[in-house]
């Protein structure tokens, strides 16, 4: 007959068993939707499912968190928090034993960490969203000249695709990407238009277009005038 000992040692190593195969794609998931109201129940269910509140060992209690350790530092990594601050919000994988003292500790933990990586998503999301921003303005004010400057070379140039760059751009600067290139284009026409005797051949070609009658349907569908009743308009007005 087995006794208590035997028996408290067999349902350990079953639980250690579970806890092996222990599936954080729950915790991914909560991570890329950055809901912020099922935190503390997604860290419920997690560890609802590996039996953590009935481990009694704190060394499997330990391999439990670990693991959610681990994958939320990898992922606020990817994100691109520096470790330093990790470690300073969470403490190092060393520190972690102090915050499974009791149950009610251990959620309010990781529930704090996915709260707080889901804040560091909005954050860099926010930030690489206006860098790609500038970086896409940058290359339209270097490259608007050339003809062959469009959607699908600007977006190999900020390394997206032409897809969600044309979506961002449409979010971020509320015009598309085309009228945006157009407009510049004309600005810089009409400047030169101004402060130059160049005829409206020259100047099509300097700012992207290849074919100056399509620049004139083009410069007077954005200005109502063509190019040539803007510069007399604007000679007058000198």
């Amino acid at each position: 007959m087995m006794n208590v000992s035997e028996y408290s040692h067999n349902v350990q190593r079953e639980r250690y068993s579970d806890v092996q195969r222990v599936d954080t794609g729950r915790i991914e998931q909560l991570l890329k939707s950055g809901s912020m109201d099922m935190c503390r129940r997604t860290v419920m269910a997690f560890f609802e499912e590996t039996g953590f509140f009935q481990i009694d060992s704190m060394l499997m209690r330990l391999y439990v968190a670990m693991d959610l350790y681990i994958l939320v530092r990898v992922y606020s990594k990817e994100l691109g928090v520096p470790y330093e601050e990790f470690v300073e919000r969470f403490g190092s994988i060393d520190d972690i034993e102090t915050n499974f003292i009791d149950s009610e500790g251990a959620v309010n933990f990781f529930t704090e960490m996915l709260e707080q990586c889901i804040r560091w998503r909005a954050e860099f999301s926010r930030e690489n969203r206006n860098e790609t921003i500038r970086r896409t303005l940058k290359y339209i004010g270097e490259s608007y000249m050339l003809e062959e400057v469009s959607l699908k070379s600007a977006a190999a140039a900020v390394n997206l695709s032409p897809t969600y760059l044309s979506a961002l751009f449409k979010k971020e600067m509320e015009m598309n990407f085309s009228d945006y290139l157009a407009q510049v284009r004309i600005d810089k026409a009409k400047e030169l238009l101004c402060r130059t005797s160049k005829l409206v051949s020259e100047i099509s070609y300097e700012v992207g277009f290849s074919d100056y009658r399509y620049f004139g349907q083009i410069f007077k569908k954005y200005t109502g005038q063509t190019p040539r009743e803007f510069r007399a308009n604007s000679n007058r007005t000198a």
